[in-house]
């Protein structure tokens, strides 16, 4: 029987230090709840790094093996120089700042290819030896951009999937990487190669097509014997869990307190990874101009901006932290009275019946990001809007907002903008954020991540077969 083998740079689940020992327990979040649904023990099998294995006998850490392949894993080990060089040098402070755009975030030096290509092997080496004719590899985000022509070297008749969960830039950003053409050559031993928008699709296929100086005009692409194709599959959520937690007793009892506690003030939410990417100080400026322009009046109008920790030990992560506290502090310093603080700023993870209640309690959810793949959490809040209520300010460079027409899309380089766009949904009438709300919900629901997995192997199972024909004719000619 043939299965899925997924490749990503994380396991699904976790290794957590407890009183008894080390437990494993499935992660709360990404990309292991985006694929909990099509990854089932005996169907498929999952590969990835299972994080820092507590120091112990070489028994309890066997043990502890076992224990993550009955999960339906296969785990790669990784010393601390390798995952400084693959995930905290090259993946972090390299190719993410570069995907998003986001150029001034380069170190001045920086080294580690050496072992970021050492890392990619260690994983096509895991496929290699997990792989069964018949299989299906589905290689996951840039970390693993070297890894499907790793594969496809060693098992050249495997079909072969790729998906980047993060924006692919323009031609002359993706160039500014010194191993582009090794980068790209590792994506095109893929079968298909996913993106979340028709735009990030069109950017790969240019830079391909420039950088391994490809003939033709468009995708697929012939390349080594075989046909490259891409596109676009924009990544849903698990539409049902959300609306379970947004119709769950509980979380709307969390909802109401929340309301009780913040005064019944209008409350407008953010909740996102604590990354430069996601907007936040300009977020924040754009609430200090609401409150300056009069469009808001912050005795009535309260911010809560959820901060999830993230990549703590690196300079720039470190950096945005400390900004967002000074300008949090200077607007509160500025706008508090005795009885309100206006901006509320929590930095911790919080637990899904409580990001559940926020969003169900939210007047306004504003997700604002600079520069974002997709951004789920827009998406999660539609889904949870169980009520048919609220308003979602999205940016324009986010890839979600292809699909959320019905948001109110914002620039969010513009504080003017954001600050204006917050203002109309706060006022806005009860009919209008209804009608928005229930075309989000039906879009939401109908390209939930089940369908999102289902159409891209759909279309790569479609993609082999087209190959398959393509040489029997070869052959017959």
């Amino acid at each position: 029987m043939s299965r899925l083998i997924i490749v990503a740079n994380r396991l699904p689940v976790t290794v957590r230090a407890g009183e008894a020992g080390p437990r494993i327990e499935y992660s709360p979040g990404g990309l292991a709840v985006g694929l909990r649904g099509v990854h089932r023990p005996g169907e498929s099998v999952w590969i990835g790094w299972p994080g820092e294995i507590p120091e112990g006998d070489a028994n309890a850490r066997a043990k502890l093996m076992n224990e993550i392949r009955g999960f339906g894993c296969k785990p790669v080990t990784l010393t601390a120089d390798q995952v400084h060089d693959f995930y905290e040098t090259v993946a972090n402070e390299l190719l993410w700042p570069v995907l998003h755009s986001r150029l001034d975030k380069i170190p001045l030096r920086l080294k580690g290819w050496e072992g970021f290509r050492e890392v990619s092997a260690l994983f096509a080496r895991a496929v290699v030896e997990t792989y069964r004719p018949g299989d299906l590899v589905w290689v996951h985000d840039y970390h693993l951009a070297l890894v499907p022509q790793m594969v496809r070297e060693l098992l050249p008749n495997a079909r072969i999937g790729f998906f980047l969960h993060v924006p692919f830039p323009p031609e002359e950003v993706f160039r500014c990487i010194a191993e582009r053409e090794e980068l790209v050559t590792g994506l095109m031993g893929a079968d298909l190669i996913g993106f979340h928008t028709p735009g990030y699709a069109a950017n790969f296929q240019a830079t391909a097509r420039s950088l391994l100086r490809l003939e033709g005009g468009s995708a697929p692409f012939a390349w080594q014997g075989r046909r490259v194709r891409t596109g676009a599959f924009p990544m849903g959520v698990d539409t049902a869990v959300w609306t379970q937690r947004g119709a769950a007793a509980e979380v709307r009892e969390m909802a109401a307190t929340l309301h009780a506690t913040n005064g019944c003030r209008r409350l407008v939410v953010g909740i996102d990874r604590l990354d430069y990417t996601k907007g936040i100080p300009r977020r924040l400026l754009a609430i200090e101009e609401m409150f300056e322009r009069g469009l808001a009046d912050p005795g009535e109008t309260r911010m809560i901006q959820v901060s999830v920790p993230s990549r703590e030990a690196v300079d720039a992560y470190q950096e945005i932290r400390r900004v967002t506290d000074e300008l949090t502090g200077r607007i509160n310093g500025l706008y508090s009275t005795v009885d309100n603080v206006p901006i509320h700023s929590l930095y911790r993870s919080l637990a899904a019946d409580e990001v559940a209640s926020l969003y169900l309690a939210a007047d306004v959810m504003l997700v604002t990001p600079l520069r974002d793949g997709m951004n789920l959490v827009a998406k999660e809040f539609v889904a949870t809007r169980v009520d048919g209520d609220g308003v979602l300010v999205l940016s324009e460079f986010a890839g979600a907002a292809a699909e959320l027409r019905e948001a109110l899309l914002v620039n969010p380089y513009s504080t003017a903008d954001v600050a204006a766009t917050v203002a109309r949904a706060l006022a806005m009438p009860v009919h209008e954020r209804r009608w928005r709300m229930e075309r989000l919900r039906m879009r939401v629901g109908a390209n939930d991540v089940k369908h999102w997995a289902d159409s891209f192997l759909s279309e790569l199972a479609r993609a082999e077969a087209g190959y398959q024909q393509e040489v029997a004719a070869l052959g017959t000619g």
